[in-house]
């Protein structure tokens, strides 16, 4: 990836951001509690004027510099629709595709006339109809010899590309007419590398099955329906290539060519490595005809499950299928034992790690509720990340602990109960329990084999050890109070920053 541009690239003018869903106003608007890992942000009664309730539009620097600093931590996003129009959106389609004429066909009719259009052949069994879409479309067709897989047939069209963006678009995509245009409003923000718009699934007469439902419910590719910094650790810690939108100065290099899975993570995490912001908007949609038949859907799981072990070689801090802090790992593997002071070992775990917390809060109206409020997130997502190693990450290593151990089987059943229960709440699939939850499971089970296969064959343990967050960012260290105001009459001056948790 090329490097980011610095600082002197401020934020233009109308450029608008609002606070995250998780982020605090806290003593009345003179702090800001969020972020990926949490921070306090302290704000002075200049950058509070900046605040209208819980949005902030860019009107000269000192706008400027405090909506840079909520983007960077985390703590704000920008609002799509308020965004100004880029001056030169150019853009051109990037389309791999190995026969599937049809999707072809229905996704070039949905991009229209007059786009720069480039179909990358990879090598399909019938050419001749792929050519005879692209023709029809006025798309430009390179055929390929030998397949070389996404990541290359991309690269290939990427090579060609003269626009300032493009736009990478699989075949079995179907786009909105605002999709693209909405992307490209966040490259307005010179930091932006890539935008990626919600994935839904495409309603067919073959979704309407079983894993049909499921899958327009709690597709890997949806990532929600909240705005996001996509980075490793946050809210949302990578995106699919389904369809993208990246600055083309920014990624010269292309995808890893040697991968054929797990090559859209491996490059949004070179990306952000490389300084560069990944925007996740869900106000820009694109639907993706999702695979319903019970073999492809379960294979393909299982090859998602397979890229762990080739990202754990390149980015081996961002593949962790847990992390946790050491106060929450003890207040797993208290329970986890399932003893009589199991509960209260890790009320005490909690009540002190709530302390812990109020003191970094020092200075706030009420640091010991907000104290408890962090230790209770944390602990909750601790526990839904025990969860997912028993049920998703870990399956094998668990179904052996089930056969000799009562307590694992209750650990287990516990979380297998538990994820259902609470997925199946909030997703709304339309489906009752009983196959939801059979959906979840095979859905965890191919995941898991997939992971498996791949440290088994790279002969590595890495894609399956959580990581321990020790004397580092997350974890709750001294509280590193920073300046970030500046004398200068143009700054924002927005105060100081803590890490909290």
């Amino acid at each position: 990836m090329s490097p980011a541009p610095g600082p002197a690239r401020r934020l233009p003018n109308g450029f608008t951001v609002a606070l995250d869903r998780h982020t605090l106003l806290i003593d009345g608007g003179r702090g800001l509690l969020g972020g990926s890992p949490t921070r306090l942000l302290r704000l002075t009664p200049r950058a509070r004027a900046l605040l209208t309730g819980r949005t902030l539009r860019v009107r000269d620097a000192a706008g400027a510099t405090l909506a840079e600093l909520l983007l960077e931590r985390g703590l704000a996003h920008p609002v799509a629709e308020a965004l100004p129009p880029h001056p030169d959106p150019r853009c051109t389609y990037v389309v791999p595709v190995r026969d599937r004429p049809r999707q072809l066909d229905r996704l070039l009719s949905g991009i229209g006339p007059g786009a720069e259009v480039i179909v990358v052949d990879d090598a399909s069994h019938d050419p001749a109809a792929v050519a005879a879409v692209a023709a029809r479309h006025g798309a430009r067709l390179v055929p390929l010899s030998r397949n070389i897989g996404p990541a290359g047939a991309r690269n290939t069209g990427l090579s060609l590309v003269r626009t300032p963006f493009v736009a990478f678009v699989d075949s079995d995509i179907v786009l909105a007419p605002d999709t693209v245009p909405t992307l490209l409003k966040h490259f307005t923000d010179a930091r932006v590398a890539i935008a990626v718009p919600r994935i839904v699934g495409l309603r067919t007469p073959r979704s309407s099955g079983w894993i049909g439902r499921y899958e327009q419910a709690r597709s890997s590719l949806d990532l929600g329906a909240h705005p996001a910094s996509v980075r490793p650790g946050s809210f949302v810690s990578w995106t699919s290539t389904a369809c993208m939108v990246a600055r083309v100065d920014a990624v010269t290099g292309g995808f890893d060519a040697r991968m054929r899975v797990g090559e859209d993570v491996d490059f949004g995490w070179r990306a952000v490595a490389g300084g560069w912001r990944l925007r996740y908007e869900p106000a820009a949609v694109a639907a993706h005809e999702h695979r319903v038949a019970f073999t492809d859907w379960f294979t393909r799981k299982a090859v998602y499950g397979s890229g762990a072990q080739p990202l754990a070689e390149r980015h081996p801090r961002a593949i962790a299928p847990a992390v946790l802090a050491p106060w929450s790992a003890a207040v797993v593997l208290a329970l986890l034992a399932q003893r009589r002071w199991s509960v209260p070992v890790a009320a005490a775990v909690c009540g002190v790690t709530t302390l812990r917390i109020a003191r970094k809060l020092e200075g706030t109206e009420h640091p010991v509720r907000l104290g408890a409020r962090l230790t209770a997130n944390g602990a909750a997502a601790a526990l839904s990340q025990t969860g997912a190693l028993l049920t998703r990450h870990w399956w094998p290593a668990a179904a052996l602990g089930c056969a000799a151990s009562r307590r694992v089987r209750r650990a287990v059943t516990v979380a297998a109960v538990a994820d259902i229960a609470l997925e199946r709440g909030w997703t709304r699939a339309g489906l009752d329990p009983v196959r939801y939850g059979v959906a979840r499971r095979l859905d965890d089970l191919a995941y898991g084999a997939g992971v498996w296969f791949s440290a088994a064959r790279g002969r590595s343990l890495a894609a399956l050890r959580p990581r321990l967050l020790i004397g580092g960012r997350g974890q709750m260290p001294a509280a590193s109070r920073r300046s970030v105001a500046s004398s200068r009459s143009d700054s924002a001056e927005p105060g100081s920053s803590s890490h909290i948790s």
